[in-house]
């Protein structure tokens, strides 16, 4: 940390083939492990080596004429001293690291880099606040759902902590150098000394407005290192500006009480009025964090009653007559279904392989070039299925066109999403606005007028797909599929639709979607003659 100034960092999460990488570690491991062994044998050699010439040259020194005397004795010293010293030399110089080594360079290449690293000690922030973990949860790995557990050490939370800081992100720098100093108090055993711990939290509390605490944080570390140069410096400053303050807070408390007195009665008459549109009136970010959480659902048990499940054929579908699908409502405005074991084991298994190769980071439309770029706000990998590549692929297209009646041959290609631990996307509009004319211009299919998602695994905690502006919220669940309109019959977008994934906590979350447009479907849904029909 610096003295009493500013600090900037920059990092850009990046979604990681986890999978492979922790097969990658295994096999280097099996490598080391094979090192060791090796030295391990080198290291008995030399001690029988050792052992032997210890007990012969100790009877030796006791009558080196006598023990010279013999001829083979004189000749085995000459044979050790000329060739086996020699071999023992060679045998203690050979070097056994190279199979290890060759394959540390191998492997290297697709180890993850420092903006990974960086990327996924976002992640960890990110989860941290939108699920209200405090740090030592995190910490001691106690998640719901989790099947291995696994503590962080102080270096762990330090490391969490720096990048915070890097980042002039003061709040959570002050989170996780509270708990690496936590653990340390509690016994841990670390390389890192509280002076160092002192000094990071110390500065990012300072930051933070609170300089009575900055203050006694840099006491306790003067206690431990009083010859702290910086720590010295930021003492007296922050005596000062703690003086200073306290004179400007006796003025000020004076000439507010009697405002405060006035102000009190009014504040309670309206807090009784806000309660009521309180939602409404919530920033989008926090409406989408307390979706996430499973808070603020605006479903009441009277809207509630008016939806309802039931087997559906789709005005009798010739495939689906005998075999009508579960469909259940899941939200009324906008209108939102979901299919049950709409998709088999087998054929989510097989869609999985085709797109593994292909994950790549998951791109989003630009809305002012039209073109597909990456974004900070999406963190996942994606792939693209054409209907030609696969029978399974063709299968589901026809699936989807049977059940929602709408032509699939303007439809964008099938896209498979992974999303890891921290894999999210931020509330956002499948369809075009009219203020980004140029949305889907490239495809020349028109605006998005559906959306089809399906489910292909569970989540152990997270993941659920939110729908902020009216307070919806539909939990992953594998093997089912749910479907929105995202424009009106009348063509306008329906702003309600707006919509996120929330971030994985715990498991893997795996998605396909089906983003079906607006060419080829004139005689499939007519258009409304209301513009909110």
């Amino acid at each position: 940390p610096k003295s009493v100034q500013t600090g900037k960092g920059n990092g850009i999460p990046q979604s990681l083939a986890m999978t492979d990488l922790l097969y990658t570690e295994k096999d280097l491991v099996t490598s080391l492990k094979d090192y060791i062994r090796a030295e391990e044998n080198k290291l008995e050699q030399v001690k029988r080596w050792a052992d032997r010439l210890d007990s012969l040259t100790s009877t030796a020194t006791q009558d080196p004429e006598g023990f010279l005397g013999h001829p083979v004795n004189a000749f085995k010293l000459m044979k050790r001293l000329n060739t086996e010293w020699g071999n023992l030399e060679s045998l203690v110089l050979s070097d056994t690291t190279d199979g290890f080594i060759s394959n540390l360079t191998i492997q290297r290449k697709y180890f993850p880099t420092e903006e990974d690293q960086t990327g996924a000690a976002k992640a960890l922030l990110r989860l941290q606040d939108t699920y209200n973990l405090d740090a030592n949860t995190i910490s001691t790995g106690d998640l719901p759902g989790v099947k291995h557990k696994n503590r962080m050490t102080v270096e762990d939370c330090y490391e969490l902590g720096k990048v915070a800081y890097a980042e002039a992100d003061y709040y959570h720098t002050e989170l996780w150098m509270a708990q690496a100093l936590r653990q340390l108090e509690e016994g841990e055993e670390s390389p890192l000394d509280k002076v160092t711990i002192l000094d990071y939290l110390s500065y990012a509390i300072y930051q933070q407005g609170d300089l009575k605490r900055a203050l006694e944080y840099t006491k306790k570390l003067l206690q431990l290192d009083p010859e702290h140069q910086r720590a010295n410096g930021n003492q007296k400053y922050f005596e000062f500006q703690l003086e200073k303050q306290e004179k400007q807070d006796e003025t000020a408390e004076k000439e507010t009480q009697q405002q405060d007195r006035e102000k009190r009665d009014t504040t309670q008459k309206k807090k009784k009025k806000q309660s009521q549109k309180s939602f409404s009136l919530i920033p989008e970010r926090k409406k989408y964090e307390m979706l996430c959480r499973g808070e603020g659902v605006r479903m009441t048990s009277r809207r509630q009653s008016r939806l309802f499940c039931r087997y559906y054929d789709n005005k009798h579908n010739p495939r689906f007559v005998l075999a009508p699908v579960k469909q259940q409502d899941e939200w009324d405005r906008p209108y939102i279904v979901r299919y049950i074991d709409i998709i088999s084991e087998a054929e989510m298994e097989k869609i999985k392989q085709l797109a593994k190769p292909r994950l790549r980071r998951a791109t989003v439309h630009d809305p002012q070039t039209g073109k597909l770029t990456t974004a900070h706000y999406r963190v996942s990998k994606s792939a693209w299925l054409t209907a030609y590549e696969d029978p399974v692929v063709e299968k589901i297209n026809q699936r989807i066109e049977d059940l929602t009646g709408l032509e699939m041959d303007t439809a964008e290609e099938l896209q498979v999403a992974n999303y890891g631990v921290g894999g999210q996307y931020e509330p956002h509009f499948d369809f075009g606005r009219k203020d980004e004319p140029d949305a889907f211009k490239e495809l020349g299919t028109g605006n998005r007028i559906a959306t089809w998602l399906f489910y292909m695994s569970d989540v152990s905690a997270g993941g659920a797909t939110v729908f902020p502006d009216v307070g919806a919220s539909v939990g992953p669940q594998k093997g089912t599929a749910v479907f929105w309109y995202n424009l009106f019959a009348s063509g306008e977008g329906d702003y309600s639709t707006r919509h996120a994934a929330c971030p994985v906590l715990v498991g893997n979350k795996w998605v396909s979607n089906k983003w079906i447009h607006e060419r080829g479907q004139e005689w499939r849904r007519p258009c409304g003659l209301s513009e909110n029909e």
